[in-house]
């Protein structure tokens, strides 16, 4: 809402603004007021043919026309220095409004047209050989500007087109985690369309362009909290759907600490102080420190996943398989799981390579595998010497509550609803475990616990109605993925983009290692079928 009250404020104010300036170049005052018909106006007035407002409707491209007229038009009233351009390239209806009540201004002419006679007028001296006539021209050629400024002007208006098209349209990421093998690869570089689920506009208002939340070299954010902006979305292309990849902000992400190794969420280590501390001894620095990293929702990292089941699904898993509303879902090809070598490997480690098997700590006893990897690893043994590990109860999974979630674990979890915008559920003790930060943190509400006693916003809360979307996210690689089941559901709001093709390929992430010439081009969707 903040945002669409901020570009009517503008509108109104670029509106009023026109509604003075107009009559200073003959035009009537009230065209300035009639949406469409007051941008013919100004086309008319900087030299732009009017057809060309058509473009003004154009997504994206609006954006950029409306700039390049809005300067033009600064420009026809004399406002050529490198300070006009830049107020109106951030703030047109600012410069607008400041024309139209300077008493001094004088209309020059139709910028457009003089500015391409100008620079018709020195190509023809240029090319006769006339250095009188072309010195002459220069001279007298508002529109002539240093070599500094066409720099600045032209690296500015590359960052800024290349900042908003990843910030909108298309944004490149890589893969730096086995969580999706076998169907993304470590070292894969994907384009992501930010489009097709709906465009999220920036809620974080200053950073640094084409940065995400991290200044390499320098160890800070890229990125001031405040101020920020609503969460708004543009209307999607198509619906977040099961089975399809999904690119989102790390739910858990929003309080964290951070290594060189990675991010760790504040919730997640406190639930297992010493063995996060033994896995990463930066970390217990950090910890004693209380070296703490507070992040909005577009700059928490971002993870790729597979959506398993949508909001209103009631997911469960059993015997590793997966089960949405009680059918037996149909897994990816290449889904992997962690198996334990019974006996000495005698395969070679290059045939284990063509295998695109990687022994994961270099010790030959464990290797996360698909069906058809196990198979060749049997056959080529002569016998079954692959069994599958076990993976414990564990009762710091999602949503890590012991006393009522005591019997979970990767292989067998659940059932569990994933909650939709609009639905209503009754609140107790035994429950609220699964949905307390949706309530408190995605949600934003103040929730407390007062002895047997659900306070939302103060108020004593026996049920609780959603207001958005969720969905449970996880990785192809079901033994070896930091997903939904450490940390939960993945909110709407927190949704990026879709995967679309893979642009680039390290083998194993690493160019040293060569690069996966057949995965050039190929299809995020058909690769992880």
């Amino acid at each position: 809402m903040e945002i669409l009250l901020f570009f009517i404020v503008s509108y109104i104010l670029l509106s009023i603004s026109l509604f003075f300036l107009f009559p200073r170049v003959g035009v009537a005052n009230w065209k300035g007021l009639i949406p469409v018909l007051n941008f013919i106006e100004i086309a008319r007035i900087i030299g732009m043919k009017a057809w060309k407002v058509v473009y003004l409707f154009l997504p994206i491209v609006n954006f950029f026309v409306f700039v390049s007229m809005a300067i033009d038009l600064v420009k026809s009233f004399g406002k050529y220095s490198f300070g006009w351009s830049v107020m109106t390239f951030f703030y047109a209806p600012l410069s607008f409004f400041i024309l139209a009540f300077d008493k001094s201004l004088k209309y020059v002419g139709q910028a457009v047209t003089m500015e391409k006679d100008f620079h018709q007028r020195l190509l023809k001296a240029k090319k006769e050989g006339n250095s009188n006539d072309f010195n002459k021209i220069m001279n007298t050629n508002p529109f002539r500007r240093p070599v500094w400024r066409e720099w600045v002007e032209s690296l500015t208006f590359a960052i800024f087109a290349a900042a908003f098209i990843r910030m909108f349209l298309i944004e490149a990421y890589v893969i730096p985690t086995p969580s999706m093998e076998g169907s993304l690869k470590v070292g894969d570089y994907l384009f992501v369309s930010k489009a097709h689920y709906g465009i999220r506009t920036p809620m974080t208002a200053v950073m640094v362009p084409l940065l995400h939340n991290r200044i390499p070299y320098f160890n800070t954010e890229s990125y001031v909290a405040k101020p920020n902006l609503p969460y708004f979305r543009f209307k999607n292309v198509e619906n977040v759907e099961r089975n399809k990849l999904i690119v989102f902000n790390w739910p858990a992400g929003d309080s964290i600490y951070l290594t060189s190794r990675r991010s760790y969420s504040y919730a997640q280590v406190h639930q297992n102080l010493e063995e996060y501390l033994n896995y990463d001894p930066e970390l217990r620095k950090k910890v004693n420190d209380n070296d703490i990293i507070v992040r909005p929702i577009d700059k928490k990292d971002h993870y790729i996943k597979r959506c398993v089941a949508q909001a209103g699904d009631t997911l469960m898993i059993k015997d590793r398989a997966i089960y949405i509303n009680g059918q037996l879902q149909k897994e990816p090809t290449h889904t992997q799981f962690k198996y334990m070598v019974t006996k000495p490997l005698n395969i070679s480690k290059k045939k284990l390579t063509e295998w695109n098997i990687s022994d994961t700590y270099g010790q030959g006893i464990l290797y996360f595998l698909d069906s058809e990897q196990a198979k060749k690893i049997n056959e080529a043994s002569g016998e079954t010497i692959l069994k599958l590990a076990e993976n414990p109860v564990d009762p710091s999974l999602f949503p890590n509550n012991n006393q009522y979630f005591n019997r979970w674990s990767l292989d067998n979890y659940g059932p569990i609803w994933i909650p939709e915008q609009g639905a209503t559920v009754n609140l107790n003790m035994a429950n609220l475990p699964l949905y307390q930060r949706i309530i408190d943190v995605y949600e934003n509400n103040d929730l407390k616990i007062e002895g047997s006693k659900i306070l939302i916003n103060g108020k004593e809360a026996r049920s609780y109605t959603f207001r958005q979307d969720y969905y449970w996210a996880m990785g192809d690689n079901r033994h070896n993925s930091e997903d939904s089941r450490f940390w939960g559901f993945v909110p709407h709001d927190h949704i990026v983009g879709k995967p679309l093709f893979i642009w680039f390929s390290t083998k194993e992430g690493s160019m040293s290692n060569g690069i996966n010439w057949d995965r050039l081009f190929k299809s995020a969707e058909t690769v992880s079928k």
